[in-house]
């Protein structure tokens, strides 16, 4: 399970990585189009909105799988371990049902919706671009099922 983690942490480091670096360089199109050309570009930023997105949701993956949500340990750390542990699994569970219901079922739904429209300037289905909702909801919940075996078992977080 060690390995998956681990093969999946850096697919999704690479994939965010590889979304900011081209953000960068079409933004930096966006201005050489615009401000030295003057003819601006209009597909390379809607390009980079896509991206965002894509980075922001798949950076959000990466943080589920290093338990690093947001939460507020003071009340739960003065709690006994196992329950501690409890809560620890709790909050991993809710995580898991957002994930399936939001992310994967209604991503899915989401992504059904969008395949008739087409963006304005690339012209590709803008269901294309949502894809993402579903796989980071998948990936979200390998990853919580991950976190709550390791913290049963009482390794680190998955």
């Amino acid at each position: 399970m060690e390995l998956l983690k681990k093969s999946l942490d850096r697919i999704l480091e690479v994939l965010a990585g590889v979304s900011f670096l081209a953000m960068v360089l079409l933004t930096c199109w966006q201005v050489l189009t615009r401000y030295v050309l003057q003819k601006p570009s209009s597909w390379s930023e809607e390009l980079v909105s896509y991206l965002f997105a894509w980075m922001a949701l798949l950076g959000a993956s990466l943080v589920t799988g290093e338990r690093g949500h947001m939460n507020i340990p003071a009340l739960v750390e003065r709690l006994p371990k196992k329950a501690q542990r409890g809560f620890a699994v709790f909050s991993e569970g809710v995580a898991f049902l957002f994930s399936a219901v939001i992310l994967l079922y209604g991503g899915l739904q989401i992504v059904d919706l969008a395949m008739g429209q087409m963006t304005s300037s690339l012209g590709v289905a803008i269901g294309v671009f949502y894809v993402v909702l579903p796989v980071c909801g998948v990936l979200n919940m390998l990853y919580t099922a991950m976190n709550i075996y390791g913290i049963l078992t009482g390794r680190k977080g998955g």
